[in-house]
């Protein structure tokens, strides 16, 4: 950005960097000649260096000539110091991709009328030979409720530019989901049509909340366009009109010669003026809507056709009995993005639906969702932040914990509802329309699911220094719950039964996790990567038998309590895959320029790396075996185990001597430790009933900065010493990941927004003055560099810098220093997640070398008649 500023000085003052996309980034800027605000795209330069500046402005000036209401213009392009840009009014609303986002499926007459603008576009352009290309929801604005369609022929210009060359670049022109079938073959004679196509998916997208074929991955997505059928509307949304489903769908159709041949037949269609297809066509569509209704080819089965039939009959038969005694039938999906985030997955009472949690690009979790009879992942809206989601008896609820408080959100998609205050995850929703809940160091507390008072149902035994009551499971007669009363090390941790009306506890299982009751008069739970069950009898509260494994190689979290399985009342078992999960990282050293070079001798379970002040140490987290911090010595190329704690040990802070580190260590509660490098006697320097852990230690050693998970993250200052400690920032945001400036006089800190991502804010040490924001549109886990005249922070892939005055606190515009998609933070930790030296010129960044695409779900149909003959109920 300080380049193009520099470059356009002239003409325009560059004020901040509004986002990215494949092909170009946006800056918002002032047009210093016209008074007013535009938006400049510049090019990313490794496609600039394959395009060629000439021949790509050349070609861009044929969308000059594109003068339409519905049409963003094109006011100016040009070079700049090597960079290729082009500019065009700032437009104050938003997407249409933002709109779906927010609402999922638009208003009927709302989707129309877009419809309709936008065809109306095409249109004017079509008739001057300008096809889009590229016609998506991100590139369609939507100003005072209308639409505006952006990029108009710069996919043309980039194409007819590149030439040959475009192949060197890796760029793909169009988007899978709104791609042609023959934008996808490759294709180059491409005409109008392609755009009539993508407009009907994005007309698909509106009125059913999702493009009418995705996929886990572009190959995927690409194979669904060129061999399947789009599912007819109305079996998803009984409201929308014939002749729009006729419409839509002839703009779908495979072959270009099938579909409207202008843009201005397409409107028409829409408008009912003529007839697309005609009803034998509707006919056609609704026979192969019944045929595709349980579309198994797309669903990635590792086993044979006949298994895939033994799939859609045993799924036809839960629906129409609720329960079938039939042979097992194992398959897997990708629901999640990779990684160990969330030990976590739930599913449906009918054994239909299950549900993860996932982050998305910017990190922030939400719930998805997928329907067993269909190939799509849903992210449910409302959801932002959220953790351990949970169905309702009747299947159509989640309630999940997020920022400190309990939400209900309706699986088919709408608003998020507020149920209760002062909560954490772990919820059970029972048939009487109660949830059973967790309240951060009080136990567990049960409300109605409409909102209400809240009734305490236990408490937390501090002589056994128990820390939470996790994973409550009411049992079927309504008379009782089980819980995890968790403590550590796990053999202290235990499944337990408590009985409402008289507030009993009686111990199950010792030494467990995550119980679960299954109908068939079992009782689930797990260690140690194993699920093992014992033959229980609910209404007595009584184990009958002795464990027997029944499940191995499923992803679990000793420090949360939690394994990632679930069973449903019908008898499918769904659960990750341990062994597929793991993440071997390496950790590097990336310059300001993002060129890198290898950090450590090897690869591993790592996070968390922090440089030592003098530059000699690296101290790590090693998530496997088990979470405890290692130390390289990079004098000596050395590398070794610091700490063997019987919990995890993480979270490493160096002291500003370098001799000793600030850490976690779990008592079982996340208490602050510190440790001397040279075998010295450890200290623990706080201690409460919340977890802590360390951001930053002050440069005279005597103050350290911690994030504490109460209701939300809250950040607290104090001594090293004796001495109270107290909330550095009073806001009712969730704060976290603190840097502390050389000189002593600010912080740099994290806190979330209501949407659960965050931004970058610097405060005075001294609390005088109030917060000012450094980010701008997100950023984490900030940083100081350059003596304390520059934060570094993350936002989402890029690594941002802004200056800071140290005598004023006054910021500068944050611009980009590089991207990295692959960045690790410790999962469950919001804990800084890599470091840069003291003067900003290089970074330590821990990158998976084999993550997934997705966590690997597991399901398994008819399970309960296996564990039966496991294990005798």
């Amino acid at each position: 950005m300080e380049r193009l500023a520099a470059a356009l000085r002239d003409r325009y003052r560059i004020e901040r960097e509004l986002g990215a996309g494949g092909m170009a980034t946006v800056y918002l800027a002032h047009d210093l000649k016209h008074e007013r605000d535009v938006a400049i795209k510049v090019l990313h330069p490794e496609l600039a260096a394959a395009l060629g500046g000439e021949r790509f402005l050349s070609e861009i000036k044929t969308t000059a000539k594109l003068q339409h209401p519905h049409i963003l213009p094109l006011l100016d392009s040009g070079e700049a110091d090597g960079l290729l840009y082009y500019v065009m009014p700032y437009v104050t609303g938003e997407t249409l991709r933002a709109r779906l986002e927010r609402e999922r499926q638009l208003p009927i007459d709302d989707a129309l009328r877009i419809a309709r603008e936008v065809a109306d576009a095409l249109g004017s352009a079509h008739a001057l030979g300008i096809v889009h290309r590229d016609i998506k929801p991100e590139n369609i604005l939507l100003q005072g409720g209308h639409a505006l369609v952006a990029d108009f022929g710069i996919a043309l210009a980039v194409q007819q530019a590149g030439g040959a060359r475009m192949t060197q670049t890796g760029l793909s022109l169009g988007t899978p989901q709104y791609m042609s079938p023959e934008q996808a073959m490759g294709e180059k004679a491409v005409d109008l049509r392609a755009d009539i196509y993508a407009l009907g998916a994005v007309a698909y997208e509106m009125l059913i909340g999702e493009a009418p074929f995705t996929g886990p991955t572009v190959q995927a997505i690409v194979s669904r366009v060129l061999t399947e059928e789009p599912r007819a509307l109305a079996a998803q949304r009984k409201a929308v009109p014939p002749n729009v489903e006729d419409a839509v769908l002839r703009a779908l159709e495979k072959l270009p010669a099938d579909r409207f041949s202008s843009a201005a037949e397409f409107l028409a269609a829409l408008d009912g003026a003529t007839s697309s297809h005609g009803s034998a066509a509707r006919a056609a569509r609704a026979s192969a809507a019944v045929d595709g209704a349980l579309p198994w080819r797309r669903v990635a089965i590792a086993a044979s056709g006949v298994a895939v039939v033994l799939v859609a009959v045993t799924l036809w038969a839960l629906s129409e009995r609720g329960d079938i005694d039939g042979a097992r039938v194992e398959f897997g999906l990708r629901l999640a993005p990779g990684g160990l985030q969330n030990a976590v997955v739930a599913i449906s009472p009918d054994g239909r639906t299950i549900a993860q949690v996932a982050p998305d690009s910017a990190g922030v979790d939400h719930v998805v969702v997928r329907d067993l009879s269909s190939p799509t992942v849903r992210v449910v809206q409302g959801t932002a932040g959220a953790t351990t989601p949970e169905f309702s008896p009747d299947g159509e609820w989640i309630a999940f914990g997020a920022r400190g408080k309990l939400w209900k959100v309706p699986v088919a998609g709408g608003p998020a509802k507020l149920v209760a205050d002062s909560a954490n995850a772990s919820v059970a929703w029972c048939a009487d329309g109660t949830i059973v809940y967790l309240k951060p160091g009080l136990g567990l507390w049960r409300v109605n699911a409409s909102g209400g008072a809240a009734v305490r149902l236990t408490a937390l035994d501090t002589a056994r220094r128990e820390f939470a009551h996790w994973n409550p499971q009411e049992l079927p007669n309504g008379k009782a719950l089980i819980f995890n009363a968790f403590s550590t090390p796990m053999s202290q941790s235990r499944i337990e039964a408590l009985e409402y009306a008289t507030g009993k506890r009686t111990v199950l299982v010792e030494g467990a996790i995550y119980g679960r009751y299954v109908r068939t008069g079992h009782l689930l739970y797990a260690r140690d990567g194993a699920v093992f069950a014992v033959p229980f009898d609910p209404s007595a509260l009584r184990v009958l038998g002795p464990e027997v494994p029944v499940l191995s190689d499923v992803v679990w979290s000793a420090t949360n309590g939690s394994a990632a399985y679930a069973v449903s009342p019908t008898g499918t078992l769904v659960y990750l895959k341990a062994s597929e999960s793991a993440v071997r990282r390496r950790v590097l050293w990336v310059d300001r320029a993002g060129t890198e070079q290898p950090a450590l001798p090897e690869a591993g379970q790592w996070a968390e790396p922090r440089i030592s002040p003098d530059g000699r140490w690296i101290a790590l987290t090693k998530l496997e075996p088990s979470w405890q911090i290692w130390l390289y010595d990079r004098t000596r190329s050395a590398l070794s185990q610091l700490t063997n704690e019987k919990g995890v040990a993480f979270s490493p802070v160096w002291m500003p001597d370098g001799r000793a580190l600030v850490h976690v260590v779990e008592t079982p509660v996340y208490d602050l430790r510190r440790l001397p490098l040279d075998g010295g006697k450890a200290d623990t320097v706080r201690v409460s009933k919340y977890d802590k852990m360390p951001t930053a230690v002050s440069a005279d050693g005597r103050t350290v900065l911690y994030s504490e998970s109460r209701d939300r993250s809250v950040l607290m200052v104090a001594p090293l010493g004796p001495g109270a400690a107290a909330p550095f920032d009073a806001s009712e945001s969730s704060q976290s990941s603190a840097s502390i400036s050389p000189d002593g006089r600010w912080v740099a800190f994290e806190a979330e927004n209501p949407q659960a991502s965050s931004e970058v804010f610097v405060r005075a040490f001294d609390g005088r003055g109030g917060r000012r924001q450094v980010s701008t549109g997100g950023g984490s886990q900030p940083r100081f560099t350059r003596g304390g005249r520059e934060i570094v922070f993350r936002n989402g892939a890029d690594v941002v810098a802004a200056t800071l005055n140290p005598t004023t606190g006054e910021v500068g515009t944050p611009f980009v220093l590089f991207r990295r998609k692959d960045v690790a933070r410790l999962a469950g930790a919001r804990s800084i997640g890599y470091d840069v030296v003291p003067d900003g010129s290089r970074f330590l960044v821990v990158t998976p070398i084999d993550r997934p695409d997705a966590l690997p779900t597991v399901v398994v149909l008819n399970w309960l008649n296996e564990l039966k003959a496991k294990v005798k109920p």
